[in-house]
């Protein structure tokens, strides 16, 4: 047997479950709607007033742009922790990042992401 068949069974059998697992619950579901499951949910408490408004799309931008720069931040303790392990390697690539990291904090605050307005 090739050494990629059990690879392959493996992700035909992932691939099938996925896809019984989104299908099969639309396919035996009864729809019963009322007006209860049509409310917007909030913790427990009843909405009292209509929506102020749309949120802004920058409060998403900021907030994807945090998550973007605090997972790369957060790459920076294990290769702390490794740093002697990898030696003159891991500090050259390191470096690298980091100047790569700083271009694209550069690029965003030139074009204002980091402003709320």
């Amino acid at each position: 047997m090739n050494p990629y068949g059990p690879v392959a069974i493996y992700l035909c059998v992932a691939f099938a479950a996925a896809l019984a697992f989104t299908l099969v619950p639309g396919l035996l579901a009864r729809a019963r709607p009322n007006p209860h499951k049509r409310e917007a949910y909030e913790c427990g408490v009843e909405p009292t007033s209509p929506v102020a408004g749309r949120f802004p799309v920058r409060f998403y931008l900021i907030a994807m742009l945090f998550v973007v720069f605090d997972v790369e931040a957060a790459s920076f303790y294990p290769w702390a922790v490794k740093l002697h392990a990898l030696r003159l390697f891991g500090l050259l690539e390191m470096v690298i990042f980091i100047i790569v990291l700083g271009i694209g904090y550069a690029y965003v605050w030139k074009k204002g992401g980091f402003v709320w307005r």
